[in-house]
């Protein structure tokens, strides 16, 4: 069985190491990094994919509550909250913390191997309530979803994704599975600035297709999968020469830059019927209305299914308003996709 990854964060250089110690010693629990701050946890989040977090209240820079509240939303990890103050119990939760650990006022060997073992115990529970290493998927036939083949040319057809709470591994999935020769793809993942060029980046190492943050121009092309930058508006273009995007600060769309809806108007109206639309797990609504104007202009759009996802929010509010043409477990939606294309 696969160990628990764990990324410990606290300011204290001397706390992360004895714990880690401790932790380690648990033959189900991989310390697999430190982080002294929010930066640099962000940083490891990203670089070791953990499955859970231990996250310090009071640290430099920002403090554990604001990471966990500006995190969350846009990256979902089930943390546990730890702090020497009890006071600040309910404002961890109200965050998203699935757990909160007291810090031992006493640092004694003995102490420490107590609240190591009560931290593995907190860590096990939220790997667990959060579907552990093998969360069931559904079986549905490939008829059930695919009510029609080979409507689109790779060479002409624009991909357009959007997500968010745990869009990063649903479309890490999705991404690696489609052939180094598949369309052009965009994808808005909600994401704070600085998030998404390194998740960029480790796509780009893990999938056969080339993956790159977004810069204003990019040319599109067969192969590239263009991500679009936090803070900035992801739209796509068209002039003589093609496709292209424009990545450009603004303001808060359907509540997120970027904003899913921001990008599939943009495809509706650039590209319309020559588009596929994708919204996978995530909290909200955005990205409904655009995957309906989508579909409305003659794109093939798929959501992925409740069973699935995350958070069933985005993908269950564009099925709603009938945005959604074919729902597909996240494991189906890259061979959805594929059957489309000619």
């Amino acid at each position: 069985m696969r160990k628990i990854k764990l990324l410990v964060v606290d300011d204290s250089l001397l706390f992360r190491e004895v714990l880690s110690r401790f932790i380690r010693q648990d033959p189900e629990i991989d310390v697999v990094g430190t982080a002294g701050d929010a930066y640099s946890a962000r940083d490891m989040i990203l670089k070791y994919e953990p499955d859970v977090m231990t996250l310090d209240i009071e640290m430099p820079k920002m403090d554990g509550v604001a990471f966990l509240k500006k995190l969350l939303p846009q990256y979902y990890l089930p943390t546990i909250v730890v702090s020497s103050s009890v006071e600040q119990e309910k404002a961890a939760l109200d965050a998203g913390a699935m757990d909160f650990v007291q810090k031992p006022l006493a640092r004694t060997n003995a102490e420490m191997q107590a609240f190591a073992a009560e931290i593995a115990r907190a860590v096990k529970k939220a790997h667990s309530d959060n579907g552990g290493n093998s969360r069931p998927e559904p079986i549905i036939t490939h008829t059930e979803l695919r009510p029609a083949t080979g409507r689109f040319r790779k060479a002409d057809v624009v991909l357009a994704f959007g997500a968010s709470t745990g869009g990063t591994e649903a479309l890490e999935k999705v991404i690696r599975e489609l052939p180094a020769d598949s369309p052009a793809t965009l994808v808005v993942q909600h994401m704070p600035a600085g998030f998404t060029k390194m998740y960029s980046e480790r796509l780009n190492r893990s999938c056969k297709m080339e993956v790159k943050e977004a810069e204003d121009g990019d040319r599109l092309r067969r192969g590239l999968v263009i991500i679009g930058a936090g803070e900035h508006h992801l739209r796509l273009c068209h002039d003589a020469l093609g496709y292209y995007v424009s990545s450009r600060p603004g303001e808060k769309v359907s509540g997120h830059c970027p904003s899913v809806d921001v990008l599939f108007t943009s495809v509706a109206e650039t590209a319309g019927g020559n588009s596929i639309g994708v919204i996978l797990t995530g909290m909200g609504h955005d990205g409904a209305d655009g995957l309906l104007k989508m579909r409305q202009a003659g794109a093939f759009t798929i959501g992925q299914d409740k069973e699935t996802c995350v958070v069933y929010g985005m993908p269950m509010e564009a099925y709603k308003i009938g945005a959604v043409q074919v729902q597909a477990p996240l494991y189906k939606i890259a061979g959805v996709i594929q059957d489309q294309l000619i």
